[in-house]
């Protein structure tokens, strides 16, 4: 991570401060993410800033942009999937105020002592972009129709014994 944004930092002495934080971190650091990736090569490159809205609602909005390195389930080659988030969290000190926040905010619940890892944050939201089923968007389509044989669809069937003594 770049000097620029520290590891951990106090939430609400940032809101206050409305401090915006600019940063790269490598891929291998993020181990959490690394188990849905092909390979740790890249970097991801992401703002973090700290406010209040016109609600008087603390926040942080992440932008992030990276390249994952991803692979492809229909040609099982290597791609790079490219994500730009840009997610505002709603700060909030008790489940029970995630009510409060407006529809386009997510809940960030904050430690009671008020530290954040930014590292953190970042990872979650790339954690949840990684598709289900990685497919790239230059893998061809599959448009073939595998009908079965009749061998197949006889064995298939839960009456092909009783064809069997029927013969007898």
């Amino acid at each position: 991570m770049t000097s620029r944004v520290p590891e951990i930092l106090d939430a609400w002495r940032m809101v206050a401060a409305s401090r915006e934080f600019e940063g790269r971190v490598p891929l291998r650091a993020l181990t959490r993410l690394r188990g849905g990736l092909l390979d740790d090569d890249g970097e991801v490159r992401f703002v973090i800033t700290f406010g209040t809205d016109a609600l008087r609602v603390p926040f942080v909005l992440l932008q992030i942009e990276a390249e994952l390195p991803l692979e492809c389930q229909r040609s099982l080659q290597r791609f790079l999937l490219p994500v730009h988030l840009q997610q505002r969290l709603g700060l909030i000190r008790d489940e029970a105020d995630e009510a409060a926040l407006p529809p386009e905010y997510e809940a960030l619940l904050v430690p009671a002592d008020g530290m954040l890892r930014p590292t953190e944050l970042v990872e979650d939201e790339l954690i949840l972009a990684l598709p289900v089923v990685p497919v790239s968007p230059e893998a061809e389509m599959v448009e073939r129709e595998f009908a079965p044989t009749v061998e197949e669809v006889a064995k298939a069937s839960p009456f092909a014994a009783l064809v069997g003594l029927k013969k007898e």
